[in-house]
């Protein structure tokens, strides 16, 4: 026998022997703490490596081939199932359910919390570290869950990317199939995010909003409460409260009044929506004002009842402006949507998402001419009547409906 060989041989012996020696003081530390956790209800599945400084709670079950780091907290009645694993400083509040392949945590600085009665789906990560290239290693990041989230099979949550941020998730939202969500973000209640919905680094989303499916969202994006992102969209600017966007770099198309109705907004509220929309973003042909003045007139309204001209003057309405103003001003939601359209435009902020004035769209169909004039008739939006009448280069259109 070559002395390389014997070498070798001696090498796995060697190995063997501490390989024996590692196991048995495991067996031991684990059999040390069998009796306190099966006084306390705890199932612990002997192909499971519990480390002994780990904190497990009463009635906890805990699957073969499972992983508990030695800073990990697992609360009451969790059940983590085969192939789980629960490392690094990650706290697991109770009830919670992680199913076969997640990953809670990381071995890195920083710390995971997650709240009661969350579950975690197939081959989830969640608290990995983050993908920011600024992230400094050694740093330490943050991530806390709320309660009643469920998080489906291959979604990715990360950490923080510095120590003075977090990324946040609130309650009761649920997050399909392979969606991301990455460093820094803050993520509302009660939100429906759709497979595959990404959302890159410190995106902001409030509460009740809904993603169709293969949805992206831009760095330092803010989606207002109750609006809806269509199916495949790419949003890189701000959604403003109450609002659908569609598109390759969305656009604005109107109000996301299917959802309002079905989050409880009474139909006269979703009517004073849809004036103040119109107002904002709806123009008439003989009022061609920017959108900044139409927003301002809006804001001015809700706040003093009275607008002004481009002539700093003050003017007052007619009964009948004023009875439309005095119902604008009395809904709360309305204000929340002018707010939310205003700190779109302060600094750091994206602005909203583009949108397209009505009439940007006339010269569209059906032609008849009636002793000198032409007039046209077309659908704007939603299919409300527009009637346009064309005499010497001079538009005059009057709008029907409400949009």
């Amino acid at each position: 026998m070559s002395s390389a060989a014997a070498a070798a041989r001696a090498a796995r012996r060697h190995f063997s022997s501490r390989l024996q020696t590692t196991t048995t003081g495991l067996h031991h530390a684990s059999d040390s703490q069998a009796a306190a956790r099966e006084a306390s209800g705890s199932f612990i599945h002997p192909a499971a490596v519990v480390h002994p400084d780990a904190a497990i709670g009463q009635g906890v079950s805990i699957g073969p081939f499972c992983t508990v780091g030695p800073s990990a907290r697992v609360g009451d009645a969790c059940q983590l199932h085969a192939g789980s694993h629960v490392v690094g400083d990650t706290e697991l509040g109770e009830g919670c359910v992680v199913q076969t392949g997640a990953i809670l945590g990381a071995d890195i600085p920083g710390r995971t919390i997650i709240g009661e009665n969350n579950a975690i789906g197939l081959y989830a990560v969640v608290g990995a570290k983050c993908q920011d290239l600024k992230y400094k290693t050694g740093d330490e990041c943050f991530l806390h869950i709320g309660r009643n989230n469920e998080i489906r099979e291959h979604c990715s949550i990360h950490r923080s990317s510095k120590s003075c941020d977090c990324t946040v998730i609130g309650d009761n939202n649920l997050v399909m199939g392979s969606s991301h969500i990455a460093h820094d973000c803050k993520i509302g209640n009660n939100n429906i995010f759709a497979n595959n919905t990404l959302f890159a680094g410190h995106v902001v989303v409030e509460d009740w909003t809904h993603t169709a499916g293969a949805v992206v969202v831009h760095q330092f994006c803010h989606i207002g409460s109750y609006s809806f992102l269509g199916g495949g969209s790419v949003v890189a600017q701000d959604v403003p409260r109450y609002m659908m966007v569609a598109g390759d770099r969305a656009e604005l198309r109107g109000l996301n009044i299917e959802g309002l109705r079905r989050n409880g907004f009474s139909d006269q509220e979703v009517r004073r929506l849809r004036k103040a929309y119109q107002k904002v973003f709806m123009p008439t042909i003989t009022n061609k004002s920017s959108f900044e003045d139409r927003l301002a007139e809006l804001v001015c309204m809700l706040a003093h009842r009275f607008v002004f001209t481009s002539m700093c003057a003050c003017i007052y309405l007619n009964p009948y402006q004023q009875e439309q103003e005095i119902e604008l001003s009395e809904s709360p939601a309305v204000s929340c949507m002018v707010e939310s359209i205003r700190m779109s435009f302060v600094q750091g902020r994206r602005g909203i998402c583009k949108f397209r004035s009505a009439y940007s769209i006339l010269p569209l169909i059906y032609y008849t001419r009636t002793d000198g004039y032409i007039a046209k008739t077309l659908k704007i939006g939603l299919g409300n009547p527009c009637q346009a009448w064309v005499t010497n280069k001079m538009f005059f259109a009057s709008m029907y409906g409400t949009f």
